[in-house]
């Protein structure tokens, strides 16, 4: 037997591999399913009882991630839809959907009949299609104890002309997923990878389904090639000639009872429609890429979007640190663009805002020339030496040569010198370090909302908005700020009785009154506990300098004493930044 029948013997076996685990998990899962069903039936009951369009002016959206964040085809809008939060204790999950008005930077929540079940970890994609429609996917619903999930496999559409959704049953799609990966691509849209999870097993899913919005019906796809391996949280992009790209997510297999092992992947795949031209394709080939340029570092939970020429972009993530009875996470708040015309990965660098450094830069080069004329007048050109005698402490006479350069290279010396402090004048407030944020670009900006990152066993869920120009990269903008440690964060015990229904359906419904009680509650806690102020005009370096001590003890105290030195010192940097920044 030859190279290619065996790969194709191998390709089979773990195909009946992977079903054979697809029958497992679903067996185990459907009773998990049944019981949290009836929870989901419940909420669509109290759904069923609005009959209006309501359409009111809020404040921002309460903290969350895993949510869907789009932008409208038509308005100057961004449509935020679903999410999770997590307290330390309570799962809640979302179906809310918010509008945010990009001109007016306001927030509205819209309330419309018969929406989809609460869920997060979905997939939504906008077409143009008849003034807009926000088609969503799948996603997840969790108990709120967080130990019980529910996989959607239901398709959604949002009308955004008359706002309304409408639930397309089609039969032939994919299976119950969450973390999968959803694009549109010409008059379809395709659908890649996954997961589900129930509570003691999980399959990763690579399978490529596509749904016509013309017919409205699934088909699953048959790609030639090696394709990816099983994954979820991946970027998928589509390029301007109609292929897919895919570039790295993350998996988990179980290498013995109880013990699981992830995997970050960072490879890169095309999946290309052969037959140029065709609306709907019928053959698909995979194909494996080798970007050039600088690639990102390993991470999971990262953002993504399209941004302008052709360049889809990565935003955040984590890298988990696998240590004996713990994971510890690195978090990021980078930008990483991949040229999908020169198959290039790039970092995205903050340049700094131009006009103002160009104004510093010319008036101190007004005053430099005011002083070089002075010196001429006063000293010839050319260097000056100058000699001085030091008497040491034995009595030795000592003849120092001093040579002071021409005018001109001090003029040199002194744009070095510039140049550090223009850096250090432009340092910028930026979203600070997370991962599963919401991304959406309208008009070449980025908008960046949301998301999560941890300090110790402690979560911390984001509810700001921030954004930048991805034509200039000068640097981000602040929308909505907040402040992470007015959190109520509520530590489990062992001592807690299980939740009854009456919990279960205030856990899970939303979590807004919570969130108001939170907030009163940290308010007594910051009375207690003064961080040290920032003084008016201080710098975030000065800052930092003048407090990281502080910062490094509450750190500590936070992550217990057998944390590691390198991050607890991270984290207190991060806690000093998000406080000044928050103070500024």
């Amino acid at each position: 037997m030859g190279k290619k029948g065996k790969r194709e013997k191998k390709g089979k076996g773990a195909e009946k591999t992977a079903a054979k685990m697809e029958r497992k998990v679903s067996r185990r899962a459907k009773k998990e399913e049944e019981d949290l069903e009836a929870l989901i039936a419940e909420f669509q009951s109290l759904d069923a009882k609005k009959t209006q369009v309501i359409e009111t002016s809020c404040p921002p959206p309460s903290p969350r991630l895993n949510s869907s964040l789009s932008a409208h085809p038509e308005k100057d809008e961004l449509i935020l839809f679903g999410g999770e939060y997590f307290n330390g204790q309570k799962t809640y999950l979302y179906n809310e959907l918010y509008v945010y008005n990009i001109r007016k930077n306001s927030w509205s929540k819209l309330e419309i009949p018969n929406p989809p079940p609460r869920r997060c970890a979905h997939q939504a994609v906008v077409v143009p299609t008849a003034g807009g429609q926000l088609w969503v996917f799948g996603g997840e619903f969790a108990s709120p104890n967080g130990e019980q999930f529910y996989h959607y496999k239901d398709l959604w559409v949002l009308h955004l002309a008359t706002k309304t959704w409408e639930q397309i049953k089609a039969s032939g799609g994919p299976s119950g997923r969450s973390g999968h990966r959803m694009v549109a691509c010409k008059r379809q849209l395709i659908i890649f990878g996954g997961f589900h999870e129930s509570a003691r097993d999980y399959i990763y899913y690579n399978d490529v389904y596509a749904f016509s919005l013309d017919s409205f019906t699934w088909s699953k796809l048959a790609p030639s090639g090696i394709g990816p391996a099983p994954r979820s949280g991946c970027q998928m992009a589509v390029s301007p000639e109609g292929s897919i790209i895919i570039y790295g997510g993350y998996s988990k297999q179980r290498i013995k009872k109880d013990v699981d092992k992830g995997t970050l992947h960072t490879d890169m795949f095309l999946l290309k429609a052969e037959g140029a031209g065709k609306e709907e394709a019928d053959k698909w080939i995979w194909s494996r890429l080798n970007p050039s340029g600088v690639k990102p570092t390993p991470r999971s939970g990262f953002s993504v979007a399209i941004g302008p020429n052709n360049r889809s972009l990565l935003f955040g993530g984590v890298h988990d640190e696998e240590e004996e009875e713990s994971i510890e996470g690195d978090f990021f708040n980078d930008i990483y663009f991949y040229d999908m015309g020169k198959n290039r990965w790039f970092p995205g660098r903050l340049k700094g805002p131009k006009l103002e450094k160009r104004k510093r830069r010319r008036g101190r080069q007004a005053e430099a020339e005011d002083a070089r004329e002075e010196m001429e007048k006063q000293h010839p050109q050319g260097p000056m030496e100058i000699v001085k005698e030091v008497v040491a402490e034995d009595g030795t006479v000592m003849t120092i040569k001093q040579v002071i350069s021409a005018p001109a290279e001090e003029k040199e010396k002194s744009e070095s010198e510039e140049e550090e402090e223009d850096g250090a004048l432009d340092q910028q407030v930026e979203p600070c370090p997370r991962s599963n944020a919401m991304l959406a670009v309208k008009h070449g900006i980025l908008y960046v909302y949301g998301g999560m990152f941890e300090v110790g066993d402690r979560q911390f869920t984001l509810s700001d908005l921030y954004s930048i120009d991805l034509h200039k990269m000068e640097e981000w903008k602040v929308l909505a700020e907040m402040d992470p440690k007015a959190q109520e964060w509520l530590e489990e015990s062992e001592s807690d009785e299980e939740d009854d229904d009456d919990d279960d359906m205030e856990g899970a419904e939303g979590g807004e009154e919570e969130e108001e009680s939170s907030e009163e509650g940290s308010e007594d806690e910051e009375g207690e506990e003064q961080h040290p102020s920032v003084q008016p005009d201080e710098k975030p370096a000065d800052y930092l300098s003048r407090t990281e001590q502080y910062w490094i003890k509450l750190a500590r105290s936070n992550m217990g004493p057998d944390a590691k030195e390198k991050k607890v010192v991270k984290v207190a940097h991060a806690m000093a930044k998000t406080f000044y920044e928050g103070s500024v």
